[in-house]
């Protein structure tokens, strides 16, 4: 098999001397490669040292052909319009001086083959279901999904051999995404795509896992790799608890060796004692107990080395990320009881289905949903007080209402892990809140550390922990696209989280295998023309 990426012993390190790549080998070929790994393994490095835009520092990457890449931030000014962002403004404008009789050759080479290149701009944004952009249109116009989707356009449209897509589904709404599943369906070369999309990752021929520095690669999709991680699992978790009972009979073994060891001593001493046998005899003997004795206690000793070494063994075996295990009993809110009320909702062509007020009973779990732009954040952040919009009154029944924007910005950088809590918590015991902090996985010196050094995973769970042991305890949770660029381990904690969370939930995400793990039980749709309607689930 001919592969169209080649990384040999590749090694990268940013200026700092931060490494983040060290003698990585893998490979990429045909068809569409999904890659996965925790916050901070370096997926997003690797993909732009293949398309080019980072050197190694040492070893090597090679691609076969031209490299269109999609990062996850797109290096956009609001100037520029969708024709530039779709790289087609040069053609376009020397096909309309054309047009108007400049028959320059200057226009007619910057226009080349491509004399409609029109037609397939309008094409590639149809088929992407941007039919509503006009080309002249200014990026600081479009909505963070609509700009995703451009640059998904412009790669499309260049045509490149291989295909890098960082996080394409941050922001989307769900027609877009599944748009943007069916481009993924149709592409024929080479893709290699990170995300912590499930849907999309059910899509691709493999999966490539990048852990601690390496490439685990599985021809398959992510539902079928995590089905062969569970099978591994569990012949790991049988040799652990194998390793466990050897290193416990080596233990006993090695008890009942000294102490029948003890016991000869005892009794050579009374022989001695008692002169039973000439001394020479008796002195003889003993040296031999103890040679026999030295060399019976290291057989034992080296036993049970060898079995807490097979126990080591068969722990690293184990490929399990750490998980959250929290109760949260004081988030607890009696069913029925009227947690959030919001009146006067108004939307500017009203259905018979549009709500004019929205009430939020515990322990409710509801989704907004709906198309970028429709407001679904602006509905939030009038919930909570933040933004204040005419005719709107809220009013909360509960103590403990806490908003968790899109940028997890709720952390001060300059304060330790347990000192950001305690700032939510300041009457809490200190060591309540350190107890409470063991369960988000920062034990002992961990919760010292300050906010600005962790991780991306880490300060993921520093953010859940100041949100959920929060005083007085969270009733009402207000989440904003909580899942945005997560790895898949800090989906599955937050999830775990939310599963012990007892109080009210209102959550806006585009993420539907998320959506359904947390029991939502009413489903929302909020839409820039007809305001807030009910919806059935998704």
């Amino acid at each position: 098999m001919s592969f169209a990426i080649v990384c040999s012993d590749l090694g990268f390190a940013w200026r700092d001397g931060t490494v983040v790549l060290d003698g990585l080998d893998a490979a990429f070929g045909t068809g569409r490669t999904g890659l996965i790994g925790a916050n901070g393994s370096g997926k997003s490095t690797l993909l732009k040292l293949a398309a080019g835009e980072l050197r190694p520092t040492s070893g090597s990457v090679s691609v076969r052909g031209r490299v269109g890449h999609l990062p996850q931030s797109l290096p956009l000014g609001t100037a520029r319009t969708v024709a530039d962002l779709l790289g087609v403004s040069a053609a376009r404008a020397a096909l309309h001086a054309i047009e108007r009789g400049e028959a320059t050759e200057e226009n007619f080479a910057a226009v080349g083959d491509d004399w409609d290149v029109e037609e397939r701009a309008r094409a590639g944004l149809d088929r992407l279901g941007l039919d509503h952009l006009g080309l002249d249109r200014t990026v600081g116009t479009l909505s963070g999904g609509e700009t995703v989707l451009v640059g998904l356009a412009a790669l499309l449209l260049a045509r490149p051999d291989v295909l890098l897509l960082d996080e394409p589904t941050n922001n989307l709404d769900v027609d877009a995404r599944r748009r943007l599943y069916d481009a993924v369906d149709a592409w024929t070369g080479v893709l290699v795509v990170v995300s912590h999309d499930r849907e999309l990752l059910d899509r691709v021929d493999e999966v490539a896992d990048l852990r601690d520095g390496r490439i685990r690669t599985f021809g398959g999709n992510l539902t079928a790799y995590e089905e062969l991680l569970d099978v591994e699992r569990e012949a790991a978790e049988r040799m652990v608890r194998t390793a466990e009972s050897d290193v416990r009979k080596q233990r006993r073994e090695l008890v009942e060796a000294h102490t029948k060891l003890a016991r000869r001593v005892r009794y050579g001493k009374k022989m001695y004692e008692q002169k039973r046998e000439p001394r020479a005899v008796m002195k003889l003997r003993k040296r031999e107990q103890q040679v026999s004795a030295g060399k019976h206690r290291q057989m034992h000793e080296d036993r049970l080395e060898g079995a807490r070494e097979r126990l080591a063994e068969a722990e690293e075996l184990v490929r399990e990320d750490s998980e959250i295990r929290i109760e949260l009993p004081a988030t607890r809110v009696p069913a029925g009881r009227t947690v959030l009320t919001a009146t006067g909702l108004r939307a500017p062509a009203p259905g018979p289905a549009t709500l004019r007020a929205l009430v939020v009973r515990g322990p409710e779990r509801i989704a907004l949903v709906g198309p970028n732009g429709s407001g679904k954040t602006t509905l939030l952040r009038t919930l909570t007080g933040e933004r204040r919009q005419e005719g709107v009154e809220v009013r909360t029944g509960v103590e403990g209402v806490r908003y968790l924007p899109q940028r997890l910005d709720v952390l001060d950088d300059r304060l330790s892990v347990l000192d950001n809590v305690r700032a939510v918590a300041p009457d809490a015991p200190v060591q309540a809140v350190r107890a409470g902090l063991a369960r988000f996985l920062f034990r002992g010196d961990r919760a010292e550390r300050p906010a600005g050094t962790l991780s991306g995973g880490e300060r993921f769970r520093a953010v859940l922990a100041s949100l959920l042991l929060a005083e007085p305890a969270p009733r009402l949770l207000l989440l904003d696209e909580p899942t945005n660029n997560l790895d898949l381990a800090s989906v599955r904690q937050l999830g775990q989280a939310l599963d012990a969370y007892q109080g009210a939930l209102v959550v806006v995400s585009h993420d539907l295998p998320f959506l359904r793990g947390l029991g939502i039980t009413r489903w929302l749709r909020v839409d820039p023309a007809e305001g807030l309607t009910e919806t059935g689930p998704r």
